[in-house]
């Protein structure tokens, strides 16, 4: 069958086209439209409900038959927006920066939004570097997650777990005090007096902060924490093994414990084997309690027991509170404090006490 010209000569451009992205300008001319149509159409804009459905569709099948991208450069050049968010993180891993990485992620690419990652892994150095190489790039805003911010962002900024007042800078919280009563107050209930505790890391936005309300807590419950029974994590890796090594310390240090509380369910983890390998059962000997509750703390053996702060949930509200002073800057108060609430979660690795038992 002979092909008349017109086809033939459609068929050459097309195979023109197919090792190139087409412009807005060119898919409106193919189409008898405007750019203008044809881009409200492609960006979903309410404007578009004015155009049939039938052209809709006519642009959206063209758009995908001739490998149509938007210019997201010229976009943003246009109109000053780059769609994206900064985060900056200490490490990217399990735990508690996943689970937060995981809140705002689901909320930005919701609003059509994306974000870049830099991590610093508490090394000075990159801690300086960091924000800069993000605002370079253009971000709109930066979330830090457990990484301080000292001075005024020229973004709008939010910082989880930052316990620092700075001018521009939102800060998302955790309820530390009610995190170390209901906490304590567990081990207490099941008979704990003789409770050992393994602090953060100083580099961690939450150890002095989650230190501190222990201590208080401990005040209100008559409970003595002594300064033999108090450990820090130490080393900046966030494997089980620094729990490992701090209920070591621990236990060469010959005073005795019924329960260990630690600073998140990571170290929570390694000093439940550090427990096992020195012929101490969990919970029938020693109780561990954790904190954060990661995805991995409900399947290890035993379960874990311990105090969960809702990190997806204060990724996601970090995110929300970003967007919000992005989108409405002349809008005051969008610096205050959020404080979210923690929760007990009681599982398998903390029980009654052995005297009591």
């Amino acid at each position: 069958m002979c092909e008349t010209a017109d086809v033939a000569e459609e068929k050459e451009q097309r195979r023109e086209r197919a090792g190139r992205s087409i412009s807005l300008r060119e898919l409106g001319k193919h189409l008898g439209l405007s750019p203008t149509t044809v881009s409200l159409v492609l960006n979903g804009s309410p404007a578009a409900q004015s155009i049939p459905a039938a052209t809709q569709r006519r642009v959206r099948a063209a758009a995908r038959e001739l490998n149509y991208r938007p210019n997201l450069l010229a976009r943003s050049l246009r109109s000053q927006k780059s769609g994206l968010v900064g985060v900056l993180l200490p490490e990217v891993g399990e735990g508690y920066s996943a689970l937060i990485l995981r809140g705002i992620e689901e909320y930005l690419l919701a609003e059509g939004y994306v974000y870049l990652v830099t991590s610093h892994r508490h090394k000075p150095e990159l801690l300086e570097r960091g924000p800069r190489l993000l605002y370079e790039r253009s971000v709109e805003g930066v979330i830090a997650v457990d990484s301080p911010l000292h001075t005024e962002p020229p973004v709008p900024a939010v910082s989880v777990s930052g316990h620092i007042q700075v001018p521009g800078v939102s800060n998302i919280v955790l309820d530390h005090a009610k995190a170390a009563d209901v906490g304590l107050r567990h081990l207490v209930e099941l008979g704990h007096r003789r409770i050992a505790v393994i602090r953060g890391q100083d580099f961690s936005s939450d150890s002095q902060v989650r230190w501190r309300a222990i201590g208080q807590a401990a005040c209100k419950l008559g409970l003595k924490l002594p300064g033999s029974l108090v450990v820090d994590l130490k080393g900046d890796t966030p494997s089980p093994m620094a729990g490992a090594k701090a209920v070591r310390e621990l236990l060469a240090g010959g005073d005795a414990f019924t329960a260990v509380w630690a600073f998140n369910d990571i170290s929570a983890i390694g000093a439940i084997r550090a427990l096992h390998e020195a012929g101490l059962r969990v919970p029938q000997d020693v109780s561990v309690l954790g904190f954060d509750d990661i995805y991995s703390a409900a399947y290890h053996t035993p379960a874990l027991s311990t105090v969960r702060q809702p990190l997806d949930q204060m990724g996601r509200l970090a995110a929300e509170v970003l967007l919000e002073k992005i989108r409405t800057p002349e809008i005051r108060g969008w610096d205050r404090e959020r404080r979210v609430e923690p929760e007990l979660v009681a599982r398998e690795s903390t029980g009654v006490a052995p005297d009591r038992a």
